[in-house]
């Protein structure tokens, strides 16, 4: 009797290649990037869309040491829509969806959680093929604030 294992594997790929095509929207975020302006080994990492995810994670150096870190995901959510999933510091998961503005350029991604304390929004913007342009805002004790990152692209380890 011949193995039912290529028939699993093969009923399965229209599902795992949608999960992937959900993750287009952000497909261009895949890479490494050091951050402009930072110590060597600064560093933020997407790694290519899978099975509905895209995991990242992120460290910044100063003087040699790691000052800060976080992991990230972006997934399809149970709604079937982008959220992106951030643990800064290797704290709690955060939730932010995404949200397509009018005129948003395809090269953009934006995720909104207006519940959160700051930041409420997390936006990545493809400037250039090696430029990615990260950016953080929302309101903090009442005054808008955002913090803007310059990410160059840069060899994976």
């Amino acid at each position: 009797m011949k193995s039912m294992l290529p028939l699993l594997v093969l009923a399965h790929l229209p599902l795992a290649q949608a999960q992937t095509d959900s993750l287009a929207p952000v497909a261009w975020m895949a890479g490494c990037w050091a951050e402009q302006g930072r110590d060597p080994g600064s560093v933020e990492q997407w790694m290519p869309p899978a099975g509905g995810l895209m995991l990242g994670m992120a460290r910044t150096l100063k003087g040699g040491r790691v000052v800060d870190f976080e992991f990230m995901q972006i997934r399809t959510g149970s709604d079937g829509k982008l959220i992106y999933i951030d643990q800064p510091q290797g704290r709690a998961a955060t939730e932010f969806k995404y949200v397509r503005q009018p005129g948003q350029k395809d090269t953009e991604a934006v995720f909104e959680n207006p519940a959160h304390g700051f930041p409420q929004r997390v936006v990545y913007r493809l400037a250039s093929p090696d430029r990615l342009a990260a950016r953080i805002e929302g309101t903090l004790n009442g005054k808008e604030l955002s913090v803007d990152s310059t990410l160059l692209r840069t060899t994976c380890p």
